[in-house]
């Protein structure tokens, strides 16, 4: 990356606000981690928290529109500055957007229903504010390619938006299609990405050739992903369809077949790598799932929705944290045993929470408590390693 920030005026901003990943990463992590424990300990009864709309609709609202929300911030908010050379938001811009994100959670948590119209506002404002600090500099150089995050960022707002309606008097319906919907955009989000950048980073930390991509396969999985998204915003979330199941049986399938092409075989020795590459395996197992679940099969919409909230968002956003952290940090490539546990916990969690669930439904408890220790136990661990490497200067001594 150009040196295209004033290395001295940055002197003067504390590390943890330098550039997006620091604090969005950090913060995010330690959220993910303790809304995790709250969930779990009211779960079991041992505490008893009201949140705003209730403690379900928290536990599903804030993984993905706090927690998840944060990560992609400050993911956008980093690699803007990489893709235009231009110095993206720092110091008191990102502490506003940080005190704004971390504002939304505590009203959503410890507010009164009075205070609704508040929280919903500041909950709302977050991710347009954030497409506008990412949008203004792509559009300034016109690179026009990397504009697709922006109308995903309104419509991630939209789903925002929707699992609050029904609080405000609208069908409760409103509140699973938001949920939904932003679980598919992300998972969209999450495949793009992915496509851009697994067979490369393969290649470059297995030493082996880069697999190219087919342009028809890459258009098809994508397209398959928004047929999916549009199919259970237009019909009533849970109910027997058939185009549904046949939607979702497609997309797993054009998604297998795209990752089955990346080679994950070649990268079990690279931990930054197969992370990636595991993750990604719950795009076509999810879609794999929510299609039994539309044909009539004995498995519920949750647990399909959560091998792809928990393996594919999840475990892709612990893999892409710590290879981004490392990188812009100026660190090597490579992660310890810590961060390999984190890895393989985050799988495993996954795995319980949606295919074990799906064969054994009648240890559910046991099994969501399990998937969400396991959940704690890997952003536990990244939050540990990377606290001292997120709130320091680079090691290189070059501005990030």
């Amino acid at each position: 990356m150009l040196n295209i920030v004033d290395n001295q005026q940055e002197q003067k901003i504390t590390p943890l606000l330098r550039l997006g990943f620091r604090p969005f990463f950090l913060f995010g992590s330690l959220f993910a981690t303790l809304s995790m424990v709250l969930w779990l300990l009211t779960l079991k009864g041992v505490v008893s928290v009201e949140p705003l709309n209730g403690m379900l609709w928290w536990h599903s609202h804030e993984m993905l529109f706090g927690f998840t929300a944060a990560i992609i911030a400050g993911f956008l908010l980093t690699a803007v500055q990489t893709w235009t050379n231009i110095p993206s938001i720092k110091g008191g811009q990102l502490l506003f957007l940080v005190c704004l994100w971390g504002l939304a959670r505590l009203l959503i948590l410890f507010g009164t229903a009075s205070m609704l119209p508040l929280a919903m506002i500041t909950d709302l404002v977050f991710l347009p504010l954030t497409a506008f600090f990412v949008g203004q500099r792509v559009i300034r150089i016109r690179q026009y390619r990397n504009l697709i995050f922006i109308p995903v960022l309104v419509l991630m707002s939209v789903m925002n938006l929707f699992t609050y309606l029904p609080s405000l008097g609208f069908d409760s319906a409103w509140q699973a299609r938001g949920v939904h919907g932003m679980t598919l955009l992300v998972t969209f989000l999450v495949a793009f990405l992915g496509g851009r950048v697994i067979p490369m980073f393969t290649a470059n930390g297995t030493k082996t050739t880069k697999v190219l991509p087919i342009k028809w396969l890459e258009i098809s999985a994508l397209a398959s992903l928004v047929v999916v998204l549009v199919i259970l915003l237009l019909k009533d979330v849970g109910d027997f369809n058939l185009l549904t199941s046949i939607a979702c049986l497609t997309a797993a399938l054009l998604h297998a077949i795209r990752q089955w092409r990346w080679r994950i075989w070649v990268t079990l020795t690279v931990p930054l790598v197969w992370s990636l590459h595991f993750t990604m395996l719950f795009i076509p197992i999810g879609l794999g799932l929510l299609s039994l679940h539309f044909f009539g099969a004995n498995i519920t919409l949750s647990t399909a929705i959560h091998s792809l909230t928990v393996g594919a968002i999840g475990g892709m956003i612990l893999a892409m944290m710590s290879r981004v952290s490392l990188g812009h940090t100026g660190r090597m490539l490579q992660v310890g045993k810590l961060m390999s546990v984190a890895f393989f916990a985050i799988v495993i969690s996954a795995i319980v929470r949606s295919i074990a669930l799906a064969i054994w439904p009648q240890w559910t408890i046991q099994f969501w408590v399990l998937a969400g220790c396991l959940w704690c136990l890997a952003f536990g661990l990244f939050f540990f390693k990377y606290l001292p490497v997120l709130s320091a200067p680079r090691v290189d001594g070059r501005p990030g």
